[in-house]
């Protein structure tokens, strides 16, 4: 016996196997996507081999749920394969907009502390990054994560096997993302930058005047020495004393963004 004739009594005695290998190729693809640009999974400490391998577990946990029929390759299967990893790759965007916040806030604290300078290399990106930036990275994906952060997108993939089929050419933009939802978390991403960086920014330009009113009335002071000085300092316990607020302000503006899709 060849292994065609091998191959034909397999799928006799297990007919539905090839309809599940198509449709596990398809949710591979799109966690694929996925991983890629989801927050938490993207970093780049999380290795290459993991990603691949946590993929490949979730793709066996999820083919089941999808029942998949036997029309599930519609026409193009490289096509299908393409669109899912697009998809995929939409999700992990729109889950990631909701962080770039956060960083928007963090270099307008580090730009306004006189900060800009001190910088160290992000594994993540292969750049240099400011180290308020880093820390403020971190404490935001903290943050989402306790608030589950990971179950929302999850969800979101789920959802996202139901409006968009596995084996579809043609991806209806319209039902997997709200437009107006998108246009109004990426027009946000400024807006709450300055209400996390607002405080910060106000202690150091509250500063700014007293050392321009000094710098006036004593001309012998160095102000411009003397601003390098107080404006970390000051930064840095006006940071402190909001921290606890920070939180509270982060977590309602996640709250609010729950629906990724």
């Amino acid at each position: 016996m060849d292994l065609q004739n091998m191959l034909v009594e397999f799928m006799k005695i297990f007919p539905k196997l090839n309809i599940y290998l198509a449709a596990g190729i398809f949710i591979f693809a799109r966690m694929m996507g996925f991983l890629r640009v989801a927050p938490v999974f993207s970093r780049k400490e999380i290795p290459g081999i993991v990603k691949l391998a946590l993929g490949l577990i979730l793709t066996v946990a999820l083919t089941p749920l999808t029942k998949p029929d036997v029309n599930i390759i519609q026409s193009s299967f490289a096509l299908s394969i393409l669109l899912n990893f697009v998809v995929g790759a939409m999700i992990g965007f729109i889950a990631r907009v909701l962080l770039l916040a956060i960083d928007a806030g963090a270099d307008m604290i580090n730009m306004q502390m006189g900060l800009s300078s001190a910088t160290v290399l992000d594994p993540t990106t292969s750049s240099q990054v400011s180290i308020l930036g880093n820390v403020f990275t971190v404490f935001g994906l903290l943050i989402f994560i306790e608030l589950g952060g990971i179950y929302w997108m999850f969800n979101a993939f789920l959802r996202s096997i139901v409006i968009f089929p596995l084996g579809a050419v043609s991806i209806p933009l319209a039902k997997i993302v709200n437009l107006d939802y998108l246009i109004e978390i990426t027009s946000n991403v400024l807006y709450m930058g300055l209400q996390i960086a607002s405080p910060v920014l106000l202690a150091t330009l509250g500063q700014d005047i007293i050392l321009g009113v000094i710098s006036k009335t004593a001309p012998q002071v160095n102000v411009f020495q003397l601003s390098f000085l107080f404006k970390p300092v000051l930064g840095a316990a006006i940071l402190v004393w909001i921290m606890p607020m920070l939180v509270n302000v982060i977590n309602q503006y996640f709250l609010s963004f729950a629906n990724i899709i």
